[in-house]
C-alpha cells in the first residue's frame, strides 16, 4: 500500500516548537548520547509517540532521510540538542555505532509505518461500509 504524503504547517510540528531547526555546540553530548544505541533507540520510540504531527508530516515524506530524521528528533526530544548538532556529532561515531543506530531507526520506523497503514486501511474499510 503506497502511503500518501501529509502535510502539516511548519508552525503546528513539534520539533519546530521545540527548537530543532535552531543552533547550540554541544557537540560532545550529543556524541555521548548518539553512540549508544539503546539509549538512542528508545528516545525513538519514545519521540514517535510523543511528536505526532511531526512524525506524520516527516515519515509520510518520500522525499527525506528518514532514520536520520528520526535520530535528530530523538536527540532534540531528550537532550534539547538541535538537528545541526546532531548531524556534526553523527561524524563522529564510529561505523559500527552508525550502524547500530540505523539498525535501531529503521526498525521504528517500519512500526510507525505499519501502524500507519493500519489505520489508512481501517479508516478506507470503515467509509465503504457506509450506506
Amino acid at each position: 500500500m503506497k502511503i500518501k504524503q501529509v502535510y502539516i504547517p511548519y508552525w503546528e510540528w513539534e520539533d519546530y516548537l521545540a527548537g530543532m531547526w535552531g543552533k547550540d555546540d554541544r557537540v560532545q553530548e550529543a556524541v555521548d548520547f548518539t553512540s549508544d544505541h539503546i539509549l538512542y533507540g528508545n528516545a525513538m520510540k519514545e519521540v514517535i509517540q510523543a511528536w505526532p504531527k511531526t512524525m506524520l508530516n516527516s515519515l509520510t515524506n518520500p522525499s527525506i532521510n528518514k532514520r536520520a530524521f528520526l535520530g535528530h528528533c530523538a536527540v532534540c526530544y531528550k537532550t534539547g540538542i538541535c538537528e545541526s548538532t546532531t548531524r556534526a556529532a553523527w561524524r563522529l561515531l564510529t561505523d559500527q555505532q552508525r550502524k547500530d543506530a540505523d539498525k535501531v531507526a529503521q526498525e521504528t520506523i517500519n512500526e510507525w509505518l505499519h501502524d500507519y497503514r493500519n489505520k489508512q486501511v481501517h479508516k478506507a474499510v470503515g467509509k465503504s461500509l457506509l450506506f
